[in-house]
């Protein structure tokens, strides 16, 4: 393998796992069950994307790599849509996030 693509495949490891932190900070930071669920799911997305592409540079043609790219379409597809289950199921409960004072953004 060569310098360029390893430098790549360090590189996009790197910065997978950077987001990945970015997102397990924002469910400790953030207040409510909505932005929390904001930050899990693009941070987290983002983030298992780009350790996929960095581990697809390494896996070179194989398969291997078939497989990295099955997981990362399984979860291109499905953790949107876990992500908007989860805020419709707050949203039916009337789980109201929370707004600034005095605000009257959340109406049903």
């Amino acid at each position: 393998m060569s310098a360029a693509v390893e430098f790549a495949s360090a590189f996009l490891l790197a910065a997978g796992a950077l987001a990945c932190l970015v997102g397990g900070v924002g469910l400790l930071r953030m207040p409510d069950f909505y932005t929390r669920l904001h930050a899990a799911s693009l941070c987290d997305s983002a983030g298992a994307m780009l350790i996929l592409a960095g581990l697809l540079l390494q896996a070179g043609v194989s398969l291997a790599a078939v497989k990295l790219v099955a997981i990362g379409l399984l979860l291109f597809f499905t953790s949107p849509a876990a992500a908007h289950a989860l805020a419709r199921a707050a949203r039916v409960r009337a789980l109201a996030p929370l707004l600034a004072a005095g605000s009257d953004a959340w109406k049903r």
